[in-house]
């Protein structure tokens, strides 16, 4: 925290207390502004060389690292969902965006695109830690095993080729 702002100082301390919570605490916290489920878009965006987007999210427990994307809005559908998160959180613009798969956990679905980005990533929002593009064999090794074991399955050349 050392060069940080009082605001980034702020948003640490936030993050970390997320993560401290039961994760009953966080689903209950999540799900107390909607009505009956929540429903998210996230995206498998990777850049030309082939690297995937990945950020370091204040309100991810575990590591914070993970997929990018968010909560979709009252008649927003999920893929101007998705664009809309990531312009925000890293202003970049997607291409090529494909459907890959859903899912539901509980009371909440999660529509999952891959994408190319386009432009330069850079932090945008608050809620947002720090971002990286990662190769498959750098991703950093604290984040959720699930997203790390579907990022590899989405793009390994068979999975791609199908």
């Amino acid at each position: 925290m050392r060069g940080s702002t009082p605001h980034q100082m702020l948003t640490e301390i936030i993050g970390k207390i997320w993560r401290l919570l039961p994760s009953k605490a966080r689903t209950g916290i999540a799900r107390a502004t909607q009505d009956k489920f929540t429903v998210s878009a996230a995206g498998i965006i990777t850049n030309n060389t082939g690297q995937v987007l990945l950020l370091n999210h204040v309100l991810r427990p575990v590591s914070g690292w993970g997929l990018p994307g968010g909560f979709i809005g009252f008649r927003e559908q999920p893929e101007a969902g998705l664009r809309r998160e990531i312009r925000e959180e890293t202003g970049l613009d997607l291409r090529g965006i494909s459907l890959y798969r859903v899912r539901t956990r509980l009371r909440h679905i999660e529509i999952i695109f891959l994408a190319r980005g386009v432009g330069e990533a850079e932090v945008r929002s608050r809620e947002i830690i720090e971002l990286g593009w990662f190769g498959l064999d750098e991703m950093p090794s604290e984040m959720s095993l699930d997203q790390h074991s579907m990022i590899r399955k989405a793009l390994s050349p068979d999975e791609m080729t199908n």
